[in-house]
């Protein structure tokens, strides 16, 4: 299972955010089902919900973090898979392997492959040369699921006026693996685990 699907994971996961750059500019949208799903194409420069990490250095340190995270679960899965681990704990740790190389290869190797996407669609591998050095590549990002949409009436407090959008978090293939398998990760822990003691 974990032979398969993590390739598959990734590969999926590529396929889509290559098209993504090499087919739209940065903050393009494409309505996929009505206005409740839609690609909006973003770069991450930095961690989850594009928070920063130290800037320069520490994009760097991010990404070296990342690199050894994800040398030690591909060390740590097949060890767990050999002494008969539970299925529910092999597969949160192949989704949570498969999303992280995912993203992983965004920061190491699109900036220098790529070209920007501001104000126009990038070019793969441009005469020029990438936007950026090895390991300050920036994630791509695209899902976009805004599902209620409005604006706070203008007497509420400190928020009248505002425009609110729920869930409003733009992410992709790697980032739903990391985060179910995160999710599944706890539940075997927390509960199955507790229960097996």
């Amino acid at each position: 299972m974990a032979a398969i699907l993590i390739p598959a994971i990734i590969i999926a996961d590529q396929i889509l955010k290559l098209w993504v750059k090499s087919h739209m500019q940065i903050g393009e949208e494409i309505p996929i089902f009505g206005s409740w799903f839609c690609l909006h194409f973003i770069e991450n420069a930095g961690f989850a919900f594009g928070m920063n990490f130290g800037y320069s250095a520490g994009k760097v340190i991010l990404t070296l973090i990342r690199i050894v995270g994800m040398a030690f679960f591909l060390w740590l899965l097949p060890r767990l898979i050999r002494k008969g681990h539970r299925t529910l704990l092999i597969f949160s740790l192949t989704l949570i392997i498969a999303g992280g190389v995912g993203n992983l290869i965004d920061s190491c190797f699109y900036g220098l492959i790529f070209n920007e996407s501001f104000y126009n669609v990038a070019t793969l591998f441009p005469p020029e040369g990438g936007y950026a050095p090895l390991f300050y590549g920036r994630v791509v990002d695209m899902f976009y699921f805004p599902l209620v949409s409005f604006d706070w009436p203008q007497w509420m407090p400190f928020i009248g006026g505002d425009h609110f959008v729920f869930f409003n978090a733009i992410f992709n293939i790697a980032d739903s693996a990391i985060t179910i398998g995160i999710t599944l990760l706890i539940i075997d822990q927390l509960i199955i685990g507790q229960r097996k003691k």
